[in-house]
């Protein structure tokens, strides 16, 4: 492990001897300097962990010290040492940033303890700053995942590689047979230059299994590169075993990406784009394949079936939670007894209205049969789905029906869910719990019922 290096400023030499004696005891890297000129030279060059510093230096302020380490990347941490008890100076250098003080002449353990307190907090803060990057990494790709329009998830995919490689431009198209079919531009990229790089690299698509960078002499001469190429990330999308789509990132003109090149980044979310991309591609087949019910424009059956399969798969590998709601409107058969069945048909899609102002976007709604509707909630745990079917019971309960006629009517909602795998791991086990949870809820009707209270 790499020693943590401290850079002490202070004008007195015996001081600095003193702070490299004892700090080299603590099996520190101790660097010296005797002005502030020097000291940001030094913390300009980079790999200071902390800066222990006087508070005055010639009638300069040590300050500006602070003022520039804090202005910096991963800023060093500053500790100031004064032969003034003067609280002023001290309480505002603490506000401007410094991490602590100590008054001269001081004890070497107080140091030693000032110097320990101060890189846990740097590590715990490290830590922090790591975990909230993989957080955000995270949910940048299910995002991502969850996408189903191309021209959007292509969108967002290029924002979110080129941020993990500090900036760029960025392209992405689908290949056709000898053309393309539709190419999305971003960040100083025109489509007047996307469009023919595109075609250009149809050929370089033949073979192309994974991610592949092409730096200097590997860029081929041929190809219609924007002005200042250095560096080019090719980034497949399969679909049926087939290249459909491409990413393609670019270094801003006469700049580098970023290095190292994040590779494990880029890897996981492109694997996170390919998953949206695929749900995209299978999305716009199930159109073709009539999944959605025409009456309320919500998806079928046959689609939940579909949805199920590939978010369980989802689901297990990535450690994730969801559930699944049932909806049946209670004593329906009225409607359509009392005022026929246009009016019943007017009423189904008025319920599939409010489900949709019930649920996220990132959810998806499904007819299930008659008067039954479905909703998958993406990662959503059994207290998510609690609050977002009494939502749905509720908006039902205080909707008005029919409001534009001269006969409005009110309708209830019994609903149950069940949440995946805490109820159940299996596809078919997950339905019938829900199904099971919202029938007992018929016993009363207007209730939401959980899979949950089937054991109790």
């Amino acid at each position: 492990m790499s020693k943590t290096t401290i850079l002490v400023v202070d004008e007195e030499l015996s001081f600095r001897r003193f702070f490299a004696e004892v700090l080299n005891e603590d099996e520190y890297e101790v660097e010296t300097v005797a002005s502030v000129e020097l000291a940001l030279a030094r913390v300009a060059q980079g790999g200071i962990s902390i800066v222990v510093t006087e508070l005055v230096l010639s009638g300069i302020d040590g300050q500006e010290v602070l003022r520039q380490c804090r202005a910096r990347n991963n800023p060093p941490e500053v500790i100031f040492t004064t032969d003034h008890n003067n609280a002023e100076t001290v309480i505002q250098a603490l506000k401007n940033g410094a991490y602590g003080y100590l008054l001269k002449p001081f004890d070497p353990e107080e140091l030693r303890h000032l110097l320990r307190s101060c890189l846990e907090q740097r590590r715990l803060g490290y830590e922090n700053t790591q975990l909230k990057r993989q957080i955000d990494l995270f949910q940048k790709g299910q995002n991502l995942a969850s996408l189903l329009d191309i021209e959007q998830l292509f969108d967002e995919a290029l924002q979110a590689l080129l941020h993990e490689v500090d900036g760029g431009r960025g392209m992405a198209f689908l290949p056709a047979e000898n053309c393309v079919s539709q190419v999305v531009a971003l960040s100083d990229l025109t489509e007047n230059e996307a469009l023919p790089l595109a075609h250009a690299l149809l050929p370089f698509l033949e073979g192309l299994k994974d991610f592949r960078l092409l730096q200097g002499d590997e860029l081929p001469t041929d190809l219609p590169l924007p002005q200042g190429t250095r560096s080019m990330c090719l980034l497949p999308l399969h679909y049926q075993k087939r290249i459909e789509g491409v990413l393609v990132l670019l270094n801003r003109a006469e700049e580098d990406f970023r290095q190292p090149l994040p590779r494990r980044n880029l890897l996981f979310l492109l694997e996170q784009v390919a998953l949206g991309f695929s749900n995209a591609c299978r999305y716009k087949d199930v159109r073709r394949l009539i999944h959605t019910d025409d009456l309320t424009g919500l998806h079928n059956y046959r689609y939940l079936q579909m949805i199920l399969d590939q978010e369980i798969h989802r689901a297990e590998r990535y450690g994730l939670e969801f559930s699944l709601v049932f909806i049946d409107i209670d004593r329906f058969k009225l409607i359509n007894d009392s005022r026929g069945h246009l009016a019943g048909s007017q009423a189904l899609k008025e319920v599939a209205d409010l489900l949709r102002q019930s649920v996220r976007e990132a959810d998806i709604l499904f007819r299930y049969g008659g008067d039954e509707f479905t909703g998958f909630l993406a990662e959503t745990g059994p207290e998510g789905a609690a609050i977002v079917a009494e939502r749905i019971r509720r908006n039902i309960e205080q909707h008005s029906f029919f409001a534009e006629s001269d006969n409005p009517a009110q309708l209830t909602a019994t609903v149950g869910y069940a949440t995946f795998p805490i109820d159940s791991s299996d596809h078919q086990g997950i339905i019938d719990l829900a199904d099971r949870a919202m029938y007992i809820g018929k016993k009363v009707r207007n209730v939401v019922r959980s899979a949950q209270e089937l054991h109790l």
